[in-house]
């Protein structure tokens, strides 16, 4: 084992109390730290959802509503042509900027190692417009906001220092269909195509001085996995995909770990993991149900198939999930990376 990661929300109230309590518990093993996506963040793309509806290019779709969502999919607005639909700023930048202050007062205080980078953890573009419009008209509204959340890239390494910073895309709406037994996500001809052009246009902004990674994600919904992965497999050949779509060299990369999987038969795959000898791989085995123990077996079979790697948890640690039980998280972090 190598690192601690954290792949976004960590369920603390305020961005102190992340970097303060996560620097606490496992600082001496962390290499970067996101501010825990307090607030409305802390339900991932949910918090763009208000973005969306009040766009003038966009109408709300009262009778089509996804399971799970609670919120009706949206549509291109009656006369709107598609070069005519615009986005201007996302908050991620902002977010970003007001939490490196807090990390900066934070790294300098001691609560933080001096070597750690500030995370800033985006969701693709994909995973928001492929959420919340309606799938026929996902093509059309999907250029605009990829514009508009490469230019939140822009934004956030003109102000943050690209040296001290990385970038972390989310993938998880690619990840179910690259999977494809997601009935309410299925694939689509070409796909593979589309999602490799995708990654390369929007890692191409960010300057080879930041770090850039990736969590391979299957979703958190009332925190539990749209579905279980079979194995690693699909998550490597996507993993593959990306490493090979983006110019920038990949600084990490995470892939889940079901709570009940510490069988050969889950990690085998990940021998066929093609990075480049300076991309760390991330496991999310740490698990609240069964803490430092459960996570040591899971590494145990882990080591198997890949001998070097980090740990984290399978998503974010915030949604459905109390404070109490993001110290018993942290805690078993910090038991089994010593």
């Amino acid at each position: 084992m190598t690192h601690v990661h954290f792949v976004g929300s960590i369920g603390f109230d305020t961005a102190e109390e992340v970097f303060r309590e996560v620097g606490k518990s496992v600082g001496a093993h962390l290499k970067r730290c996101p501010d825990g996506e307090v607030g409305g963040r802390r339900l991932w793309v949910s918090w763009q959802y208000p973005l969306l509806r009040s766009s003038p290019y966009l109408k709300v779709v009262l009778d089509r509503m996804p399971a799970g969502l609670g919120m009706c999919l949206m549509r291109v607005a009656p006369g709107v042509k598609p070069k005519e639909i615009h986005f201007g700023e996302l908050g991620y930048a902002r977010e970003a900027w007001a939490s490196y202050q807090d990390f900066l007062v934070a790294r300098q205080r001691g609560d933080l190692p001096k070597d750690v980078r500030f995370q800033v953890c985006l969701p693709t573009p994909f995973a928001i417009i492929g959420a919340f419009v309606a799938p026929e008209d996902v093509p059309v509204v999907l250029p605009a906001y990829e514009a508009a959340m490469i230019r939140e890239v822009e934004r956030i390494v003109a102000r943050i220092p690209p040296g001290d910073l990385a970038i972390q895309w989310d993938v998880c709406i690619e990840m179910i269909m690259w999977d494809g037994r997601f009935a309410q996500m299925p694939g689509f001809p070409g796909m593979e195509q589309v999602f490799r052009a995708a990654f390369q246009r929007i890692s191409a902004a960010v300057p080879s001085e930041a770090e850039l990674g990736v969590h391979l994600c299957y979703g958190d919904l009332d925190a539990a996995h749209f579905i279980e992965p079979i194995d690693t497999g699909k998550a490597v050949e996507l993993a593959n995909l990306i490493a090979e779509a983006t110019e920038h060299p990949l600084a990490w990369v995470h892939l889940p770990v079901p709570a009940d999987r510490s069988d050969d038969a889950y990690f085998a795959p990940l021998k066929g993991l093609s990075l480049d000898p300076g991309c760390e791989l991330f496991l999310g085995l740490v698990h609240a149900a069964d803490g430092a123990e459960g996570t040591r077996r899971r590494i145990e079979a882990a080591r198997r198939a890949a001998p070097s790697f980090g740990i984290a948890t399978e998503c974010g640690i915030a949604r459905s999930r109390t404070v109490e039980t993001v110290r018993e998280i942290l805690a078993a972090h910090a038991q089994a990376a010593q």
